[in-house]
């Protein structure tokens, strides 16, 4: 099968290479992936950022059709559409498993980074960790819903967000696109949109936010203060440590800044503000398998529609060089059977 596979030297880039798969082991299944999306994610994979890892098939935005079951199956059957996400699997058995938040299980299995992703045309995944796409969900949309969508979902409920509220999106790109919809049409808040990229702005005025801020055009954090008063909660998914000064300045007395983006570096946080305006700040980690089936949902009921566009596997690198520039709005989707 072809895959795409972090290269020896490391250096932010992919090759493409033919790899056979060793054979299911128990509890595992084999799925035929039909696409899979390319996250700012894979760059740090790629790039080694957290640890190298060459050879390491990427991807953790996959959807594909399950064609093999390994022994002691039961929570999937041969057909079934599944997705690939960056949370692979959990020990099952700490503190964090057993209390909603096996994201953060210490032992925890990362697609495309601590095993092998999506970015292939097959897969080998843990079944009872591969979440089932809903009927009625186009699986090139899923792609998105499946690290992006599920990330957004679970930061916006890291943010208290509720109906009627101010919250921010410090960055439209692939989170940011998402974000504006389960805002506004999931939690029913207003959204003020930050980015330095006209088009990306365009687009998130056409997915319904309500104050667009180029932050390239006068001080970020004062025009939302005099705008909205201050936000209840800024979702910070721009890989900018300048992102995330600004938006804790952005909140107004017990806001809520939810750390999503992983910026390489430090933020700044002025204590006295922290303490006296009852500021809070929280790392918010993609999603549980709860939180990836809800957020299915709601895209499969219409309320959310990535922004895709679908790409061939030979066109990875490519569109690795269109990320670290920034010229993409919505996600690059890599068609398997292209």
């Amino acid at each position: 099968m072809k895959a795409a596979v972090v290269r020896d030297a490391v250096d932010g880039y992919v090759d493409i290479v033919d790899k056979t798969l060793r054979s299911l082991e128990f509890g595992e299944a084999l799925v035929d992936v039909e696409y899979c999306g390319l996250c700012h994610t894979d760059l740090h994979v790629t790039g080694g950022d957290y640890g190298k890892f060459p050879g390491r098939i990427i991807g953790h935005e996959g959807v594909g059709i399950v064609s093999k079951l390994g022994p002691g199956v039961t929570a999937l059957k041969v057909g079934d559409r599944v997705s690939i996400a960056w949370f692979y699997g959990g020990c099952g058995h700490c503190e964090y498993c057993l209390t909603g938040r096996e994201t953060l299980c210490r032992n925890v299995r990362n697609s495309g980074f601590t095993v092998d992703g999506a970015m292939a045309q097959q897969v080998i995944v843990d079944a009872n960790y591969a979440v089932k796409v809903p009927d009625g969900l186009d699986p090139v949309q899923a792609t998105s819903l499946t690290c992006a969508g599920v990330t957004m979902y679970k930061a916006l409920i890291t943010g208290h967000t509720k109906p009627g509220q101010w919250v921010s999106i410090v960055g439209a790109g692939g989170l940011g696109n998402i974000a504006i919809q389960y805002a506004k049409n999931v939690f029913g808040a207003h959204v003020v949109v930050v980015d330095g990229n006209e088009d990306k702005l365009a687009a998130a005025k056409a997915m319904g936010a309500d104050v667009l801020i180029n932050r390239h055009k006068g001080h970020v954090a004062e025009q939302i203060q005099e705008i909205v008063g201050g936000v209840h909660n800024a979702q910070v998914t721009s890989v900018s440590t300048d992102a995330f000064n600004q938006a804790v300045n952005s909140l107004r007395p017990g806001g809520t800044l939810v750390a999503v983006a992983l910026p390489v570096g430090d933020m700044s946080l002025n204590i006295g503000k922290t303490v006296l305006e009852g500021i809070q700040v929280a790392g918010s980690l993609v999603g549980t398998r709860q939180d990836l089936t809800e957020a299915f949902q709601f895209g499969a009921e219409g309320k959310v529609h990535p922004i895709v566009h679908t790409r061939k596997l030979s066109e990875v690198n490519d569109i690795i060089n269109e990320m670290k520039a920034g010229k993409i709005v919505g996600r690059e989707v890599v068609d398997m059977s292209l």
